[in-house]
C-alpha cells in the first residue's frame, strides 16, 4: 500500500464485510515523539483464536475471491519498517481492533494519503453504517460522526454528493488547520 489512507481503506472494508455495523478510525499523532498512532475497532464478527494467530499471514484469507489476504501483512510490516507495531485484538461476536503505530520521523514512514477521499469513499459506498472519525495531533483534533450527521439531516442521505463533498472539505479544512 502506497499510503495510510488506503491501508484505513482496506482494513475498515475487512469489518465491514465482517458485518461491522459501526467502525471507529482513530488516527492521533504526537508531534514531540514523532509517534503516530492510527486504532480501527468495529463491532463485526470478530474471529476466533485459531484465525487470529493467522490473520499477518499474507497466505491466508477468508475471501472466496481472493487466494491472499495482503491487508493486515502490509500494514504490519509498514509500521514495523518505521520501528513500530501492529497488533490485533478480536474475539468471535465482539469485533475486532487494530492498532498500528509509526514513527513518523522514520525514513521508512510512508504518506498519509488523502484521508477526506477515503473517509469520502467509505461513507458513500456504507452509508448505512456508522463512522466515528477522530484525527489528533498533539491537543489539537476533529472528528465526524456519521451517526450524529445522520440525525442532523432529517432524512437526506448520507450518500448525497452535497453531503459527502461537505464532509470531504470538512476532513480537509481540519487536517490544514492542523499543520
Amino acid at each position: 500500500m502506497k499510503d495510510l489512507s488506503y491501508h484505513i481503506l482496506d482494513i475498515v472494508q475487512n469489518s465491514l464485510n465482517a458485518g461491522a455495523q459501526r467502525v471507529e478510525i482513530d488516527l492521533w499523532e504526537e508531534t514531540p515523539t514523532g509517534r503516530l498512532t492510527l486504532k480501527i475497532n468495529d463491532n463485526g464478527r470478530g474471529m476466533d483464536a485459531d484465525m487470529l494467530k493467522r490473520i499477518t499471514d499474507p497466505f491466508f484469507t477468508t475471501s472466496v475471491k481472493k487466494k491472499v489476504g495482503l491487508g493486515l501483512p502490509l500494514l504490519k510490516q509498514n509500521a514495523e519498517l518505521t520501528g513500530g507495531s501492529c497488533s490485533v485484538e478480536s474475539e468471535s461476536g465482539q469485533g475486532t481492533r487494530v492498532t498500528a503505530i509509526f514513527n513518523r520521523n522514520h525514513i521508512d514512514m510512508i504518506p498519509t494519503g488523502d484521508l477526506a477521499i477515503t473517509l469520502k469513499t467509505l461513507i458513500a459506498s456504507s452509508h448505512e453504517r456508522d463512522f466515528l472519525f477522530t484525527c489528533r495531533r498533539d491537543e489539537e483534533g476533529f472528528e465526524v460522526n456519521t451517526a450524529e450527521i445522520r440525525s442532523q439531516l432529517e432524512g437526506v442521505s448520507l450518500a448525497s454528493r452535497e453531503v459527502l463533498d461537505y464532509i470531504s472539505t470538512f476532513i480537509r479544512d481540519n487536517l490544514k488547520s492542523m499543520t
